[in-house]
């Protein structure tokens, strides 16, 4: 009897060991220090989601220093947090053989806010306007030939919202998430107005990825694309246990800013409208991302020479996933 203990002891030890080992590493670098806007893979990471699908991810945060593709061409994550599905072609056309496997937010959260009186983009063409440089070769350019606006009222944004709050002929550039509840917290009445409900048809929040990487290792991109999902969606449920990571990760994050972010991430359906309503979260659609192509050949942004916009992008892993919000 004690033979058969022992030889009892010893598989159940061997199984935990080779249990620990089918744990496989998998590292995704964010766009940003860490904030509710990443909520749902802190929550995988919280939640065991990710043990659950047989992954031990590190979730690295990036910056405004931090060129989180350099990164990735150099091995040093294994997929990124692209802040748009466009960023990502033109990189891809610029020659870094990057594939984007998933999109989170089918609401790009690229807002301007304008004080009070502004009612929309038309009421902009007298004002300054201060955007960030990135901004000139992307939204910008559907800014001006929808609305009009010209580059001459344009100022550079140095993520300070301070030369807005002082003069009220001016418009700035924002995150939905973000700068709105700064403005506010500065006593400031102002309006933001959302891009994406205006006809900006750009994805953001990406899983993207080295090209050899989906290839190589698509079973641990699989398992990461459905455990980010599934974490999405109990993040939106739940917070708290993001929450608490991601605090840790940021100690500057207040429990006022994520509850504020995730109250207009629900409110704004950033991750569950369009879509996503019935093929879940995270989904891409191949016409849109069509149209999104057509804008950066339009504006010169990618070379249709350089890109096929099916090369940029691997839909099979999110089509096979479907959680639903």
């Amino acid at each position: 009897m004690k033979s058969l203990a022992r030889t009892t002891l010893a598989t159940l030890l061997a199984t935990a060991a080779l249990g620990a080992q089918a744990q496989e590493k998998f590292t995704y670098m964010t766009n940003w220090y860490a904030q509710a806007e990443h909520g749902g893979f802190y929550q995988a990471v919280a939640t065991g989601l990710y043990k659950k699908y047989g992954l031990d991810v590190t979730i690295r945060m990036g910056g405004p220093q931090v060129n989180i593709l350099q990164l990735m061409a150099a091995g040093q994550t294994d997929c990124v947090m692209g802040s748009s599905d466009m960023q990502m072609m033109v990189a891809r056309s610029g020659g870094l053989p990057v594939v984007t496997v998933a999109a989170i937010f089918q609401k790009d959260p690229q807002v301007l806010i304008a004080h009070e009186g502004v009612k929309g983009f038309e009421d902009m063409k007298d004002k300054t306007i201060l955007i960030a440089p990135a901004a000139q070769r992307g939204y910008w350019l559907w800014l001006k030939g929808k609305y009009g606006l010209q580059d001459s009222q344009t100022r550079p944004y140095t993520f300070n919202i301070q030369p807005f709050v002082a003069d009220k002929n001016t418009v700035q550039q924002g995150y939905l998430t973000s700068e709105p509840f700064a403005v506010q917290k500065a006593g400031v009445k102002a309006t933001t107005f959302l891009f994406a409900d205006h006809g900006w048809t750009s994805y953001a929040t990406t899983i993207s990825c080295m090209e050899d990487t989906v290839k190589n290792r698509g079973k641990a991109v699989d398992a990461f694309v459905k455990a980010t999902m599934e974490g999405w969606k109990s993040f939106l449920a739940d917070p708290a246990p993001a929450a608490a990571l991601i605090k840790k990760d940021n100690p500057n994050m207040s429990d006022e800013q994520i509850a504020y972010s995730v109250g207009k991430l629900k409110e704004m359906g950033i991750v569950t409208s369009g879509d996503a309503r019935t093929g879940g979260i995270g989904t891409i659609n191949d016409a849109r991302v069509r149209q999104n192509y057509t804008f950066l050949v339009d504006n010169k942004l990618v070379d249709p020479a350089k890109l096929k916009v099916e090369d940029a992008f691997r839909l099979d892993f999110i089509k096979s996933t479907r959680v639903l919000p």
